[in-house]
């Protein structure tokens, strides 16, 4: 493991413990993405990347790829379990697609940022209503994780599973516009059986 993922694994354990599970994904022709779970108190899981940061992500339209200055990001995913949700063993399906994500930089040469959708091809895991997911705004969970310069800090991007009709309601409207319905309607973005939000006032 490198220099840069040792420390965003000790900057997530600090943040979110002691991890409980762990896979590793790796993608033909890309670096391995693991996929740390924690458990925190009472029903909350969260899955975070790791693995996404060790290179910086690159503009598609550069010339080059800079290996040291550009963004660099992991993922965390908030869900709450039990209840009527699914079981844990389902939710845990989730970690391919959050791996696919993660490698998306490698693979496709896009920058993740807040404010992005990310399609996923497929439900976040099997039955849910969700295939893609909004990128938030970092710094709320985990806090950034400073690098030395020219390296620019990792970022810990929370992901918002959005429903087929809110991810079209935001491509016409906004992110914000979006995340103000959720605000506005109370709705509980760690619910995995969650409905879509109204989109007609």
């Amino acid at each position: 493991m490198s220099d840069v993922l040792q420390l965003v694994e000790a900057r997530l354990i600090t943040a979110l413990g002691e991890p409980d599970a762990r896979a590793a994904i790796t993608f033909v022709g890309t670096d391995r993405i693991d996929v740390l779970r924690f458990r925190d108190e009472g029903d909350v899981i969260r899955y975070a990347t790791l693995g996404m940061s060790d290179h910086p992500m690159t503009s598609p339209t550069a010339a080059v790829a800079d290996p040291l200055r550009g963004p660099r990001a992991e993922l965390v995913l908030t869900v709450r379990a039990g209840g009527r949700g699914p079981e844990p063993a389902i939710l845990d399906e989730v970690l391919r697609p959050l791996a696919v994500l993660a490698a998306s930089p490698q693979v496709e040469g896009i920058v993740v940022a807040p404010g992005a959708s990310l399609e996923l091809g497929g439900p976040l895991w099997p039955g849910a209503s969700f295939s893609s997911v909004l990128v938030a705004e970092p710094g709320g969970l985990v806090e950034d994780l400073e690098l030395l310069e020219p390296m620019e800090p990792v970022r810990f991007l929370p992901l918002l599973p959005m429903t087929a009709n809110e991810a079209a309601w935001k491509r016409v409207h906004g992110a914000g516009a979006l995340q103000d319905r959720w605000l506005r309607h109370g709705t509980d973005l760690r619910d995995p059986v969650r409905s879509g939000v109204p989109l007609t006032d």
